[in-house]
């Protein structure tokens, strides 16, 4: 083996040969792979547009290239330039309510803290585990209660009638309540028949909890 390499060294034109078809071998592979992936974005791309937004799809979404690449972003801005949008409220009627009796109580109990709505667990929860993470990361919660660094503290939700109509529900509900337990935050619920006077009693007793 040594032998071979003085060989190659005193011959530097076939050592100059040998690197560059190296290098070119390697350029190939690299691009090879990188085909795939943009295959990989491409079907995908196409499949949101046809409307066919199956799991496979969300899989190859999430086993992709990262969402940030240029590729990805102009096909996402061509997507956007072919749509029609419209602003909507943030809150429903009630929430609005909700927030605005929150507020109140707030700056009575506990100035420095605020109220922000529909708020996604993504923002203000994070895990190592990624499947973890991805079952929380799309959820959000009606109301969040921040303090004046808006460190999350209390989530707030709002449960109308008919809430609980089915068990998937619940079951979003059960994973969004053990996943902000686990971070230490509090959460707690407001039904549809709570008075404004048993809210601002519920927001002072977190006031003094903390």
């Amino acid at each position: 083996m040594t032998y071979a390499i003085d060989v190659l060294l005193d011959q530097p034109v076939i050592l100059l040969v040998i690197l560059a078809i190296g290098a070119a071998i390697g350029i190939s592979v690299e691009k090879f792979f990188n085909g795939i992936e943009r295959e990989k974005r491409r079907a995908y791309w196409r499949g949101r547009k046809s409307g066919n937004k199956t799991k496979s799809s969300w899989t190859a979404k999430t086993k992709a290239a990262p969402a940030s690449t240029t590729e990805t972003a102009a096909e996402q801005l061509k997507s956007v330039m072919s749509a029609q949008f419209k602003a909507r409220s943030l809150l429903n009627k009630p929430e609005r309510r909700l927030l605005g009796v929150i507020d109140q109580a707030l700056a009575e109990h506990s100035p420095g803290w605020r109220a922000m709505g529909q708020v996604s667990l993504g923002e203000i929860l994070w895990s190592e585990d990624k499947d973890a993470f991805w079952a929380i990361n799309a959820k959000r919660i009606d109301l969040l209660i921040v303090d004046p660094e808006c460190r999350p503290l209390h989530a707030v939700e709002f449960q109308g009638t008919g809430h609980h109509s089915s068990d998937e529900t619940a079951a979003r509900d059960a994973v969004k309540r053990e996943a902000l337990r686990r971070a230490g935050i509090g959460y707690v619920e407001v039904v549809s028949g709570d008075t404004p006077a048993e809210v601002r009693e519920m927001v002072r007793k977190l006031a003094i909890t903390i």
